[in-house]
């Protein structure tokens, strides 16, 4: 059966509605059993989508699942596929340590495992990694905003900034917030930027499951505590959804009006809401990782793992799960700030201008 390009995507939206998903289309090729963490971010749907659409269009059935941040419900789903003899398991871990058993059933029933954008942690039965460049991703995040300082507050220094960290059982979290330091933690050391409540490490400023209301409810704690004399002049925030919430905070003590301006806040994700609220002046900047291309690069592993053939990796040496160095694809993030979304977000076709009004 030849599927139009809107029927994919009628079908992919359809599978990315449900938690769990009977497998869509059986067709000559197998069936991928999909394991996604939540429907609550825009981009773990995009995810869902790209792969349903890009797996069944190169003729494979797909078992979408979503588990919604709760992590035996996500071992359930993957047990379950593997019950149901996926041939091979695309998965995105809610906590990459707690699927060590299951993962080693899958591998004695021959069922390969690629670890989806999220590092599995503390299992030798995980195969591959399709991800992008998460330590440029923090990179890229610091020197953004370090570019918005120099632009929105010129000749102030120190700058007045606070950390946040992404949830701690993520894997990426400690990419990002290392890309991050590598480019900052010399500006502190010059006495450039100071961070007044103290608060470093990913011990400390980690937020679990990248809640934006704990993200929220902490910024509005470092204000109150460190800042009644001093102005925040920017926040390292590693995902849109907690951009959004600690941007809530700083707008609720007066930040953005007045002659009080906003401080420079970054993201990750490029979702709707922080790309419009980039247009209106609010967050000034987001990463964006084209789910397309990653869903691209997972439907050629499993192609060349049914095929019999080693999947295209470019890195051998980074991604050590405790047990093994897994092998990787990464790919290029993109740094997107007002100067360039319609040409990166528009122009790609990831967005219509309509959806960013």
């Amino acid at each position: 059966m030849i599927l139009s390009r809107r029927a994919l995507l009628a079908l992919a939206t359809a599978a990315s509605m449900v938690g769990v998903g009977a497998p869509v289309f059986a067709q000559d090729k197998g069936t991928i059993g999909i394991a996604m963490p939540t429907q609550s971010s825009a981009r773990w749907i995009s995810d869902g989508n790209s792969m349903v659409e890009q797996f069944q269009a190169a003729g494979y059935a797909t078992d979408l699942q979503y588990a919604e941040d709760d992590i035996p419900t996500q071992l359930a789903q993957v047990e379950n596929m593997i019950t149901k003899g996926v041939n091979v398991l695309v998965i995105a871990a809610i906590d990459g340590t707690t699927l060590s058993n299951a993962l080693d059933n899958a591998a004695a029933s021959g069922i390969k495992v690629i670890a989806y954008d999220r590092l599995i942690r503390d299992s030798g039965s995980v195969d591959y990694y399709a991800t992008f460049d998460n330590f440029k991703v923090g990179v890229q995040q610091a020197e953004s905003l370090v570019k918005g300082l120099n632009e929105r507050f010129p000749g102030v220094k120190p700058w007045n900034v606070e950390l946040f960290g992404g949830s701690p059982d993520d894997n990426n979290a400690f990419f990002f917030y290392n890309g991050a330091m590598s480019v900052l933690q010399p500006l502190i050391d010059a006495g450039d930027i100071v961070v007044p409540s103290g608060q470093m490490g990913m011990d400390v400023v980690g937020t679990l499951r990248w809640d934006g209301a704990v993200a929220q409810a902490r910024m509005d704690n470092l204000l109150s505590a460190n800042y009644g004399d001093k102005q925040l002049h920017g926040a390292l925030s590693p995902y849109d959804g907690l951009s959004i919430g600690i941007l809530s905070s700083v707008k609720g003590v007066g930040y953005g009006s007045g002659d009080l301006p906003m401080p420079i806040v970054t993201g990750q994700d490029a979702e709707i809401p922080s790309v419009k609220s980039m247009i209106a002046g609010e967050q000034y900047s987001t990463i964006f990782k084209d789910t397309r291309a990653l869903a691209g690069v997972t439907v050629k592993m499993v192609d060349a793992i049914l095929s019999g053939g080693e999947p295209e990796i470019n890195d051998t040496n980074t991604y050590d799960n405790g047990v093994k160095v897994v092998p990787s694809y990464l790919l290029e993030p993109v740094s997107v700030d007002v100067t360039n979304y319609e040409e990166i977000l528009v122009g790609s076709g990831y967005y219509t201008a309509d959806q960013l009004k």
